[in-house]
């Protein structure tokens, strides 16, 4: 197997070479939760737990996993997503965003991923 070389230039001057795009294959540390926002709206929250790899050639890292929020909003899969369970193994695609609220008066930010897209790819205990 061969390892590709990736160019990244110093300055994107093409405004098609930008992109927020995240892919994660992990699993749910909980069962999604939907909520209703004060405005009427709901989003399901889910936390997707994704294993961490050490690049070649390193250490083992130290942190073992990352959690990671995401948040959905609109679309398909809010209907698949009411399914879904904690240790459930997905499949998602999405935007990565931050959000800025206002907690005790103090203004606060976060980020998560907007899924746009997912799958359920094994539910929990079953191999």
């Amino acid at each position: 197997m061969t390892a590709h070389k990736i160019e990244v230039p110093d300055v994107v001057t093409d405004p098609a070479e930008i992109v927020n795009e995240v892919r994660l294959v992990g699993r749910l540390a909980a069962d999604p939760v939907l909520r209703e926002l004060a405005g009427g709206d709901s989003v399901w929250k889910l936390t997707i737990v994704v294993d961490r790899t050490a690049p070649r050639g390193k250490d083992k890292p130290r942190q073992r996993a990352d959690w990671l929020e995401c948040a959905i909003r609109t679309g398909r899969l809010t209907k698949q997503v009411k399914g879904w369970s904690a240790d459930d193994v997905v499949q998602v695609t999405g935007t990565l965003q931050r959000r800025f609220f206002r907690v005790a008066g103090a203004n606060v930010s976060r980020v998560e991923v907007e899924l746009t897209q997912g799958r359920l790819i094994r539910r929990a205990g079953s191999g």
